[in-house]
């Protein structure tokens, strides 16, 4: 890659939660061009039925694609990840690079070999992170949450509201509301929008608990497979709705450099 190259990643959600991979990136590769796909008129992803979230995100990136002409995609969602890349990859030349639960380093990472997973439903019942468990964390127990209502939960946190620190606990009591010897000393964060709440998960939490989630991962992953890039249509950092965008969301986008926001057409 020439020192005058700029590449271009365009970067996929439904919501806010993939910002925490955007980033990521950022910190990686801080010379590179950023678009982020806020697919807010299918928010959110992990309560969707697979077929149509399947053909509703074939679609809307079909047309982000057109619109950024990226030099990698990448699909900033457990949920979207273990559905859908295989198809997103047979659609388009363009490399992908998706995300996955951070199980092996969970378990890698737990002294107890007592792991939780926190997840949304979809992607706490896929078969792909039960192959994923099966491969990298064998040796453990793993504790399974399926949580749809924390995808809400850091959408509104980043738009400025208060969380319930209450109703946290709850969500969080299947791995905590056992005796010490019993708990999981590292959970994994397997959606992206989770670590948006990773300051509330350690208050509510004991303070021995690691949080660990994907996103340093992926940025390496994005380094490595990078290739040269081909010339972009946009000039500077863009997020792409594909619905209307409210105040307080565009000042949560420009929160993370996505100053410029545009709804893409139906």
């Amino acid at each position: 890659m020439s020192e005058a190259a700029t590449p271009v990643i365009l970067a996929a959600d439904s919501g806010l939660g993939g910002l925490t991979i955007v980033a990521e990136i950022r910190k990686a590769m801080p010379q590179a061009r950023l678009a982020y796909l806020c697919d807010n008129a299918f928010f959110p992803y992990g309560t969707r039925p697979d077929a149509a979230l399947l053909s509703h995100f074939l679609g809307v990136m079909n047309r982000a694609i057109e619109r950024v002409r990226p030099d990698l995609v990448v699909t900033a969602c457990n949920t979207i990840s273990t559905i859908c890349l295989p198809q997103l990859r047979a659609a388009t030349s363009i490399p992908v690079v998706g995300v996955v639960p951070a199980i092996k380093p969970a378990a890698q990472q737990s002294r107890r070999k007592i792991i939780g997973l926190l997840a949304t439903p979809a992607t706490i019942n896929r078969p792909y992170t039960d192959d994923l468990i099966q491969r990298y964390a064998a040796d453990c127990t793993v504790l399974k949450v399926g949580s749809a209502e924390l995808v809400q939960m850091a959408e509104v946190k980043l738009l400025g509201e208060t969380v319930d620190r209450d109703r946290l606990r709850h969500i969080l009591s299947p791995f905590f509301d056992r005796s010490a010897a019993t708990q999981p000393d590292v959970i994994v964060l397997a959606c992206t929008h989770f670590p948006l709440l990773r300051a509330e998960f350690q208050a509510v939490g004991p303070a021995d608990v690691v949080w660990v989630d994907s996103g340093v991962a992926v940025a390496r992953r994005v380094v490595d497979v990078l290739p040269l890039p081909r010339g972009s249509s946009i000039e500077a950092d863009l997020a792409l709705t594909s619905a209307a965008c409210d105040p307080a969301m565009r000042r949560a986008l420009a929160q993370f450099g996505l100053a410029e926001v545009e709804t893409l057409p139906g």
